[in-house]
C-alpha cells in the first residue's frame, strides 16, 4: 500500500489501524530548533478526541501523544518527529456483525477488492481514527506557521438545513470552542445538536459543512498549473474520511 505520506518541503506519513497497538505518524521537514509546545499539540489532540458528547462515537480513548524521537530539550532538532498514540478502548468484537457485510459508503468493498483482505473491527487503516495523526502533525504544522504569523481558525458553518446566515466576519470565533458542533453561532450550534440527534435517532446521517480561515498568508504561495495552492489544499482536505468537496472562497 502506498498514499500514506503527504507534502514536500513538510512532510507527513502516518500509519496505525483503528483497532491495531496504535496510531501514529512521522513529520519531515520540521526545522530544528522550533519550540514544541506539548500542551498545545495535546490540547488539539482532546479536541478531536471521541466520547466528548452524545453526538459523536462512544469510544473511550485518553489520546496521550508521545513523541518518539526529534525532540531534545523541547525544541526540534530537524530529525523526524515520530510520534505514537495507542489505542486503550478498541472493542472489535462489536464489529462481529461485519465480518460479512459491507457498510454503505464506506471503505469496506474497494478496501476488499483491491487487496483480497479487510480488517473489519472498525475499519482498520481506512478508519477515521487515522485522523489523530493528522491533528498531531497539523499542530506541530500551526506551531511553525505561528513564527510567521500565520493564523488559521476553523468552524461547521453548516449541518443539514442549519447554517450560518451572515458574514463570517460577523462572528466571534471564539465561540466556536464553547460549542459541541464547532459552530460560532450559539443560537445555531443549539438548532444543529437538536438536529444532529434527531438524525440519530432514526438511525440516519446528516452532511455539512466546515470552514476555514487562513490570516497572515504571503503572496505567491503554489504554481500557476498543476500546483495551484487551492489544489494542493484540495487534496490534503478531500482525503480526509467524509470529506466529498471543497471550494476556495
Amino acid at each position: 500500500m502506498t498514499g500514506n505520506s503527504i507534502g514536500n518541503l513538510f512532510k507527513v506519513t502516518t500509519f496505525g489501524e483503528s483497532h491495531g497497538i496504535g496510531i501514529g505518524g512521522v513529520v519531515d521537514g520540521c526545522p530544528a530548533g522550533l519550540d514544541i509546545d506539548h500542551q498545545f499539540i495535546q490540547d488539539q489532540l482532546d479536541r478531536r478526541r471521541p466520547g466528548q458528547s452524545i453526538l459523536v462515537t462512544q469510544r473511550k480513548e485518553s489520546d496521550k501523544v508521545e513523541f518518539l524521537s526529534g525532540i531534545f530539550d523541547g525544541k526540534s532538532t530537524g530529525a523526524p518527529i515520530a510520534f505514537i498514540v495507542y489505542n486503550k478502548d478498541q472493542r472489535s468484537k462489536d464489529y462481529d456483525h461485519l465480518k460479512s457485510t459491507y457498510r454503505p459508503s464506506h471503505g469496506d468493498f474497494t478496501y476488499s477488492s483491491k487487496y483480497g483482505i479487510r480488517d473489519h473491527t472498525g475499519g482498520g487503516r481506512y478508519s477515521a481514527r487515522e485522523t489523530v495523526s493528522r491533528v498531531i502533525a497539523g499542530a506541530v504544522a500551526q506551531l511553525l506557521l505561528k513564527h510567521e504569523n500565520i493564523n488559521i481558525s476553523g468552524f461547521v458553518s453548516k449541518i443539514g438545513d442549519v447554517q450560518l446566515l451572515n458574514d463570517i466576519s460577523t462572528y466571534d470565533l471564539k465561540n466556536t470552542e464553547q460549542s459541541i458542533v464547532r459552530c460560532p453561532d450559539p443560537d445555531l450550534s443549539q438548532k444543529m445538536e437538536e438536529l444532529i440527534l434527531s438524525v440519530k435517532k432514526e438511525g440516519d446521517t446528516v452532511g455539512g459543512n466546515v470552514g476555514c480561515i487562513v490570516t497572515g498568508m504571503p503572496v505567491g504561495l503554489g504554481q500557476p498549473v498543476f500546483s495551484k495552492l487551492d489544489a494542493e489544499l484540495s487534496k490534503a482536505m478531500i482525503s480526509i474520511p467524509a470529506a466529498k468537496g471543497d471550494a476556495a472562497l
